[in-house]
This record gives structure tokens, C-alpha cells and sequence, in this order.
């Protein structure tokens, strides 16, 4: 072989190194942060081992990784919301949501620190930093009394707030799953047609009934359309045209004044009020009240379902009016209409996670804000009269507490899909609220036989908990 030749050969070899070279360099320090942070990748596993932990606001712990394995002291009373770890299916919940705070610091695209991890191998030294805590606004004792209170029924959901931060306190949603054993269940869980794996609290999506009569006070009287001493007359039926509507089980509740329309929880006069308002000003209401647009939380959370204008008609809004047609709701947006009455008109900013601890430290901290102020504290402090005499001479009253003054509204939300849903939304104590609610049991009738005494008993644990 000619020394030209070899020449050739060997300039070959560099060309072909040159090229190894730098494609190992563009996958380790431009394309490997991206595949480091793809959920499927083995190295990601590895990192778990050393993931931070997500803690109740006190302390307690809701995951942490024992012994290599993820583990999950609440099991399902909060499984949708805490969410899962899994090498094969990925990740969900707070576990999503928080990952990159969760999992340590990872040394992909940073030759430096892997030389330091090698050279703190080699001397016996440990360099490996463990991921951050996630505190959450998770309340221990509330939580266990709303699942206990909502696993006793097939399907449903709740939330509980702080109304003067928007702090969530508790929130569940059933049936559930226990994610400690995610990966054995997996299979199971995504063909069971009851849908354990989504957060009814966030996600689902159910007409209101008769709890969105609160938006529909509030808005009406905040723009004039009524007053405290409008009169309704409500003879159990409403003719709209060709349309006949008609409140439940045939009741009427006669001549009514505002209040008493909304105690007694009238389809009939609310329905007048939504066509008083007519559909302009109802649907600038509803953007007022950021109703049907993306809601800003620190998980995924459905918006609510609003029909197109353009498609009402005029039996379509009244009975939006009152919480049914086409409109659709989810327990965390109730509780948070709730809490705008409760908190002046404010509507305050949802949030889960309350700071980020890193080695010991804060790293973070969630600042509370406001979502919208839809209505004034003068309109927010007549309907709050008017959620009270639900609960001490209206459709609410089994969410009475003794010594409590509780404001509430009561729903039973008429679905083609079976019988009624049970809604209660409420507050306390009215005068000074600390705490909202939001309850809903698929399929389980009236909002004050079911859902209300519910409320009322994580009520009083919140109560308890949560003080001034």
C-alpha cells in the first residue's frame, strides 16, 4: 500500500471520528435535556429513586419513594389529584404536573457535572442531590372526611376551599384507584367503564342545576335587571313560546320576591330573570365570571361547557337560567362561584401546591390572586342573604349546623343519561366564610337529601381545622 494511500485511509478515520464526535456532543448537550425529559426514559427511573416528596400542608406525607418504590399513604382518596410515577405509563396529577421539581437535577448536557459524579464515584463520595418537596394546601383531616363522605356513593366529586385565598383544602372524586399498585391495575382500570382514572373534581363536566342560580342572582342584580324587591309569580309553569317549562315534581311556588325565589329554588322565576337579562347581556356575564374559558390552576382542569350564542333561543336561555340546557359545569368552578360570593365578589385564584422546598430550603412560594371580580361587595352581600335563607327556610336545610350560620343552594340536575344529579355548594360561617364546598353524587336525586348532608359533615371538620 502506497504511503498515499494510507494518507487517504487515515484521513478517513479522522473524518469519521470528527463526525462521532460531534454527534455524541449534539446528543449530549442539545438533544439530551429533551430525551432526558421524556417520561419513558430509563435514565428518568433511575432518577426516581432520589424524587422529592409531595406533602399535605402540615407535613404529612402523600408520596415519597421508600426503598425504590413509590409510595402513596392516602391510596385513593386522593390518587387522581397526587397522580401516579410509572416507568410504563408515565405520570399524572401533582406527579406531572411538579416533575421537574420532583426529580433531582439531572447531568444531561452538562459535561462538568457527570465529570463530578464520576470523580465523586471513584473517591466513594455521594454527589447525587435529591428532588425538591411539593407542599401542597392539602388539609389531612378535611380530606379524610370528604372521601369518607364521598366513597359511600358510586360516582362523584367535591372540593373544599379556602374562599379568602383560594387554597384547596380537600378535594376527591369517585370511584378511584389505589395508585400503589398502578402498574398491576393499569389494564383494568383503563377498560373499566365507571372511569376511575379521571378527576371528577376537575374534569367533570355536569349541568349545575339549581347552584348556578347564584351566578344568575348575582348577575342580575349586579346589572340592574332585577332588585331585592322584584317580584315573581311562579304557578309551576312557564309558557315560552311553543315551549312549555315547568319547575319540579310539579311544584309552584306562588308569589316571590327575590329571595324566595331562590330559597325555594323557583326554575320558573329564574327562568324569567335569564329572559329579563336576554341572552347579550347573560353571555357578557358569563365571560364576566370567566365561565368557559381555561381555568388557571396548578393542574388540568376543564373549562365550562357554554353553548354558542348564536345557537340560543330563548327556551335555551331561560333554562340555563337555572342551571340545565346544554350548560355544564365542574365541581372545582362551582366551589370557586361559591367562594366569589364568600369573598366579596373577588373570585379568588385556585391553587394545590402552596411552596416548593428544595434542601431544606423554600425555593418557591405560590402568591394568592384574583381570577375576576365579577360583581360588587354590595351585590355579593345580597346573594350571600339569599344562600342563607336556603339553609335556614329554603331547599337547604339539612345542611344546618348548630351554632354556624351557613349559606348554601341546593341542585338537582335533571341529565338524559338517568336520574338526577345532587348538587350542594355552600359556605361558612357566612359572616366572616373560612370555608366553600362544592358536592356532587352522580345520579342520586335531590341536591338536600344527598350532597347537602355531606357538605354539612365536612363542614364541620373544616370548621374545626380552619381557623381565623
Amino acid at each position: 500500500m502506497t504511503n498515499r494511500a494510507i494518507s487517504r485511509l487515515g484521513a478517513l478515520f479522522v473524518i469519521l471520528f470528527v463526525l462521532l464526535v460531534a454527534r455524541q456532543a449534539w446528543v449530549m448537550l442539545v438533544a439530551g435535556p429533551s430525551i432526558s425529559a421524556k417520561p419513558y426514559n430509563p435514565r428518568h427511573a433511575l432518577l426516581d429513586a432520589r424524587r422529592g416528596r409531595i406533602l399535605a400542608s402540615d407535613g404529612t406525607v402523600l408520596a415519597q419513594t421508600v426503598d425504590g418504590k413509590r409510595v402513596y399513604p392516602f391510596g385513593a382518596s386522593l390518587a387522581q389529584t397526587v397522580g401516579y410515577v410509572s416507568a410504563r405509563y408515565g405520570e399524572s396529577g401533582l406527579e406531572d404536573a411538579y416533575d421537574r421539581a420532583l426529580t433531582p437535577g439531572d447531568t444531561t448536557g452538562d459535561p462538568a457535572a457527570q465529570l463530578a459524579e464520576i470523580v465523586a464515584a471513584i473517591s466513594g463520595r455521594s454527589s447525587q442531590a435529591h428532588g425538591a418537596d411539593v407542599v401542597t394546601t392539602i388539609v389531612p383531616a378535611i380530606q379524610r372526611a370528604l372521601w369518607n363522605q364521598l366513597s359511600a356513593h358510586a360516582r362523584g366529586a367535591g372540593v373544599v376551599l379556602d374562599p379568602r385565598t383560594g387554597a384547596v383544602l380537600a378535594i376527591a372524586s369517585v370511584p378511584s384507584f389505589d395508585p400503589n399498585a398502578f402498574d398491576r391495575i393499569f389494564s383494568q382500570l383503563n377498560d373499566d367503564a365507571e372511569s376511575p382514572l379521571i378527576d371528577r373534581a376537575t374534569d367533570g363536566l355536569y349541568p349545575p342545576g339549581s347552584t348556578f342560580k347564584i351566578f344568575t342572582a348575582g348577575s342580575a342584580l349586579e346589572d340592574g335587571v332585577v332588585t331585592m324587591q322584584t317580584r315573581f309569580q311562579d304557578p309551576g309553569y312557564l309558557q315560552i313560546g311553543d315551549f312549555t317549562l315547568h319547575d319540579n315534581e310539579g311544584e309552584a311556588t306562588g308569589n316571590q320576591d327575590v329571595t324566595g325565589a331562590f330559597a325555594l329554588s323557583s326554575n320558573v322565576d329564574f327562568a324569567q330573570i335569564a329572559l329579563k337579562m336576554g341572552a347579550d347581556d347573560f353571555y357578557h356575564d358569563l365571560a364576566r365570571w370567566g365561565i368557559g374559558a381555561p381555568l388557571d390552576f396548578q393542574l388540568p382542569a376543564a373549562p365550562g361547557r357554554v353553548p354558542p350564542k348564536d345557537s340560543i333561543v330563548p327556551g335555551e336561555l331561560a333554562q340555563m337560567g337555572f342551571g340545565q340546557g346544554a350548560l355544564l359545569m365542574s365541581p372545582l368552578q362551582m366551589a370557586l362561584i361559591t367562594a366569589t360570593v364568600a369573598n366579596d365578589g373577588a373570585m379568588p385564584r385556585p391553587y394545590i401546591v402552596r411552596q416548593i422546598v428544595r434542601g431544606g430550603s423554600v425555593a418557591s412560594v405560590t402568591p394568592t390572586g384574583t381570577l375576576a371580580t365579577p360583581i360588587s361587595a354590595d351585590t355579593a352581600a345580597e346573594v350571600k342573604k339569599m344562600m342563607i335563607a336556603v339553609v335556614q327556610r329554603g331547599t337547604g336545610t339539612t345542611a344546618r349546623l348548630s351554632g354556624v350560620t351557613v349559606a348554601g343552594k341546593t341542585g338537582t340536575a335533571t341529565n338524559p343519561h338517568g336520574a338526577a344529579h345532587s348538587w350542594f355548594v355552600c359556605f361558612a360561617p357566612a359572616e366572616h366564610p373560612r370555608i366553600a364546598i362544592a358536592i356532587v353524587v352522580e345520579n342520586a336525586g335531590y341536591g338536600a337529601t344527598v350532597a347537602a348532608p355531606i357538605a354539612r359533615t365536612v363542614m364541620r371538620t373544616a370548621l374545626d381545622v380552619v381557623k381565623d
